[in-house]
Order: structure tokens, then sequence, then C-alpha cells
């Protein structure tokens, strides 16, 4: 079991935040939803209920900061934050490890249980998100009721897709969003952010905004990524790529983006030290 000299005293899933811009979404925060959020959010494509659609207008420097969830057609992706949420109220109180993010956190499975046995955890990943559906899942029902000892948050691949509209700093602060958020929940956690993973090649553009919204959290951490002696960086580009910057591909799936079983034992390696904190 993990083992911290401050244990867990209070926990609340309260939407505090002052985000930066406020949508016309019906439902800000809470579970279950209402007829009228639930039809908001699976009748409207995702870039319908962006900030500033509200008004006609175009923010995109808002959208990584701004709740939103996520859309893959009707409710297919609602289904799969329902089925966290499920999860989530069958498992209570007090754990071990909570494991925020998209498809890489999603899929460390059986890799998990491998290298983590003894943790008890629970795990919202889902695939194709940015920092704003995780933060729309944080507030609606996501981790309502828990009580971790330990988070672990890998997010903002998704965010790249965006970075030519939202910019590379924006991408940073909806990280810094989420890190705020939950440590607002549960400030008594032990979080710990990871960086974004490296992705295809150098000189792709996705690799290289990557590697500048890593830079741009890193300077975002002098300021206010450290709002806590909880709060913990993970660094694990340099583990993850050669000494000429190529990704080691042993660690990656085909696509130069998921991990192999093999990532997963780099970045089980990594955690390691972090999750035996006394």
């Amino acid at each position: 079991m993990i083992r911290f000299t401050l244990f867990l005293l209070s926990f609340s899933t309260a939407v505090a935040l002052d985000y930066p811009h406020h949508t016309a979404e019906p439902q800000k925060a809470g579970w279950p939803l209402t007829a009228e959020e639930r039809a908001y959010v699976t009748e409207k494509a995702e870039h319908e209920r962006r900030p500033g659609s509200e008004s006609n207008k175009h923010l995109p420097q808002l959208w990584p900061q701004v709740p939103s969830a996520g859309h893959f057609g009707g409710d297919a992706w609602l289904k799969l934050h329902e089925a966290h949420v499920k999860t989530v109220q069958a498992n209570q109180g007090p754990l071990d490890v909570l494991l925020v993010g998209d498809s890489i956190t999603i899929q460390w499975g059986d890799s998990w249980k491998k290298h983590f046995p003894d943790l008890k955890t629970v795990n919202i990943g889902i695939g194709g998100d940015k920092t704003q559906n995780v933060l729309w899942r944080l507030d609606h029902g996501g981790v309502e009721g828990l009580q971790p000892k330990a988070i672990v948050l890998m997010i903002g691949n998704n965010n790249m897709f965006f970075t030519p509209e939202t910019g590379i700093e924006v991408a940073a602060l909806g990280i810094q969003m989420c890190v705020k958020n939950l440590h607002e929940k549960f400030p008594e956690a032990e979080i710990i952010v990871t960086e974004i993973l490296p992705a295809h090649a150098p000189g792709n553009a996705f690799y290289e905004d990557i590697k500048k919204t890593n830079r741009a959290l890193l300077r975002l951490g002098v300021q206010t990524l450290d709002i806590s002696p909880k709060v913990h960086k993970l660094h694990l580009w340099a583990d993850f790529t050669n000494a000429d910057g190529t990704i080691k591909k042993d660690l990656f799936t085909p696509d130069n983006i998921h991990l192999s079983p093999a990532g997963y034992v780099v970045y089980a390696e990594k955690l390691k030290p972090l999750l035996k904190r006394k």
C-alpha cells in the first residue's frame, strides 16, 4: 500500500475554480446529468459547445482551460464517462491511486496490475480526451466520493491537434487547470503531473509542439504549478527518446504515439519512487 506522511483528511467535489469563461452549458457541475445537460452534450458536437460559440466568437485561446464534454458522435463518449462513474461509485472512500488521462492512461490495463499489484487503483482514462474533457469529467461525477492518496495525471497529447489555433502556452495552461481542479478536490493527495510523452519524430509538428508544451509547463511550474508541495512533476522525455531526439521505437506501438508493453515498463519504473514516498 502507498504510505505518505500526511493522509487524506477531507475531500470535496464542489466546483469553485474560476474558469476563464462561462459557456452556455446548462449544468456546470454535478451528477447525474439533467435531461437538458444530456441533450446539450450529446446532440451538439464539441466544436458547437466551445467557449465563444454561444456568442458566435472564435476564442481558441480559451478552449483547453474551460470544461467541455467530449463527443464521438451521439452519446458514445458519454457512455465511456458513465462507465467510469459507475466504477467510481463502486470504489467510494480511500484509494491508493487515481489515474487520470487519455488513451495512454486507459491502456495501462494489465501492465498496471503487473507492476502495482497491491495498489487499489481507479483508472478514468478516455481515449482522445483533451484537457477540457478531463475538466468536464472531474466536475461531473468523474471522481466524486473518492479519497485518493495519489493521483497520476497524464494529459495534453490530444490538445496538440489544435495548437495551430490555440497556441502552445494555452495547451500548457489547460494541464495546469487540471492540476488545480484535482488539487482543489483532493488537497491532501499527492499529485504526479507527467510530461506529455514524445510522439512521431523530430521535425514533425506534433512532436515539436509536444516538446514546446512541456517547456511551457515547466515555466508555469515556477509560478503556479507548484501550488503545493504535494504536486510533483515527472520527467519522462529522456527515457523515451534516443540521444538524437528520435523516439525509442521498442517503447511505442507502430503508430509512434501509444506505448508498447516495454513502454509501460519504463513508465512504471519512473513512477515507483514517487508512489513509494513515505
